[in-house]
């Protein structure tokens, strides 16, 4: 059996065309690139944090403990919960843009962008 290799699969991608959602494919691109380092970040505090409750149980560490750890029904629900946190940091500007639109007092970013551009 062979090694898995990260960089041959890589590029893999799903077969046919790529669907695009947002207007502009620049700005999904971005947005895919730093959701996957926050999965990446995510899955790093999780990690951490099981090092964390290993430690603090045994007071070592062992690869076989990290990678054997699993959460009790308390220690799952405080990862969700921690992440469900996460994610709302990063997309709170999503979330205040639109409850600024849904409220009706705030300019929306479409429309300053070009009163910017008008001026």
């Amino acid at each position: 059996m062979d090694a898995f290799d990260p960089l041959k699969h890589a590029g893999a991608k799903a077969r046919g065309k790529r669907p695009w959602f947002l207007e502009n494919q620049d700005t999904e691109r971005l947005m895919t690139i730093v959701m996957a380092l926050a999965q990446e970040v995510s899955v790093m505090r999780q990690r951490l944090d099981t090092v964390e409750r290993v430690l603090e149980k045994k007071g070592t560490l062992t690869r076989a403990d990290i990678e054997g750890f699993a959460p009790d029904k308390a220690e799952a629900a405080e990862r969700g919960a921690w992440t469900q946190e996460f994610i709302a940091r990063i997309l709170r500007i999503l979330q205040q843009e639109q409850d600024a639109l849904q409220r009706g007092d705030e300019v929306s970013s479409e429309q300053a962008a070009k009163d910017f551009q008008e001026n």
